[in-house]
């Protein structure tokens, strides 16, 4: 999280609860769940993103099936308030702040063989059946919480320029998951299962992501991997930062590289993350096996060729004896087809 100068982080167990909207018109609270049982290898996300001031609220069901397949689902419910995380069959609960979460999800889910097809939603909501699938899963913090909302040095919130942010607070967390996943009849129960999850609030457009690659990994209940690397679109070094959790407790990140294989229309299928902290380097190498990806062009832009991509990968990694299902989460602005963080590397292999 970019710290700005004379400010620090406030971090408050209320913050789990939604917050009364700021006026800004793009105003946005969101909470995200990622969990994975590396014995039965199914994987899921979800997420609901609550924009009050605009009437709605997205919603976003992923889920990462043993045989390949994925079961996708995305809604922009009518929602006319903030009061809770309960959007389009999917509901987040606190059972207690920055310990316990209960999560449940009952709806219809796209049954798509080609992840890669939710590159073009339009198409792939027609091309494909949609089955009904269901989950209740509890999360169970393992990790301190990380982040907070970013404050004064005395306390006052600090003035965000609603155009250009992405969030005013922003909290992490490594989890332990257990609970089940159902999908088209077929029942997958996650027992000891390991995940992550973050919330943020404050005014977001999507585009005000340049590009960044975020890898937060749950190994187990002792050891945890998370690194963030954000570019910058004025120049300059990129903003690193993250954690090693170790035993309950976490080292910080001061340093951290991402090498990442491709493939021919710029989705990752390999990974060599190397983080450094004042204890030591750990390197974790990630294969990828599954990529759906995902676009949000911006309002009012009359240039079809630029948008932005976030691509969301399971991944098995490995790392000191380790290996896990998690996530590769990367977010580009797209020009002709390139991640915006490859432009270089794309020019010299052209």
């Amino acid at each position: 999280m970019y710290m700005p100068p004379d400010s620090k982080l406030r971090l408050d167990p209320q913050d789990e609860y939604t917050h009364v909207p700021e006026a800004a018109g793009n105003y946005n609270e969101s909470m995200y769940f990622n969990a994975f049982d590396s014995k039965t290898r199914i994987g899921a996300w979800f997420r609901i993103g609550n924009r009050p001031n605009e009437g709605h609220a997205e919603m976003s069901c992923c889920i990462y099936l043993p045989d390949g397949k994925v079961a996708f689902m995305f809604s922009r419910p009518t929602i006319t308030g903030n009061d809770a995380m309960d959007a389009a069959g999917m509901r987040f609960d606190v059972v207690e702040p920055f310990k316990h979460l209960r999560c449940s999800y009952e709806g219809e889910l796209l049954i798509m063989d080609d992840p890669h097809a939710m590159a073009d939603p339009g198409k792939a909501f027609k091309a494909y059946p949609k089955k009904h699938g269901s989950f209740a899963l509890d999360f169970t913090g393992v990790s301190p919480m990380h982040g907070g909302e970013i404050v004064t040095l005395d306390g006052k919130p600090i003035e965000v320029d609603p155009e250009h942010a992405v969030y005013r607070g922003h909290t992490e967390q490594n989890m332990a998951v257990d609970g089940h996943i159902t999908v088209d009849g077929m029942t997958y129960i996650l027992s000891g299962g390991t995940g992550y999850r973050d919330k943020s609030w404050g005014p977001r457009h999507w585009h005000s992501f340049f590009w960044y690659k975020w890898i937060p990994v749950t190994f187990d209940r002792d050891f945890g991997v998370l690194l963030s690397i954000k570019g910058r679109p004025e120049g300059g070094p990129n903003r690193i930062s993250g954690n090693v959790l170790r035993n309950g407790v976490y080292e910080p990140v001061v340093d951290g590289e991402i090498t990442t294989v491709y493939d021919d229309a710029w989705y990752p299928r390999s990974l060599t993350v190397k983080v450094t902290t004042a204890q030591g380097v750990y390197v974790i190498e990630g294969k990828v096996l599954s990529t759906v990806p995902l676009r949000h062009k911006r309002v009012g832009s009359t240039d079809w060729r630029t948008y932005t991509r976030i691509t969301e990968s399971m991944t098995e990694y490995t790392c000191q004896g380790r290996t896990v299902l998690g996530m590769t989460e990367y977010c580009d602005v797209m020009n002709d087809g390139v991640p915006i963080s490859e432009a270089g590397r794309a020019k010299a292999v052209a």
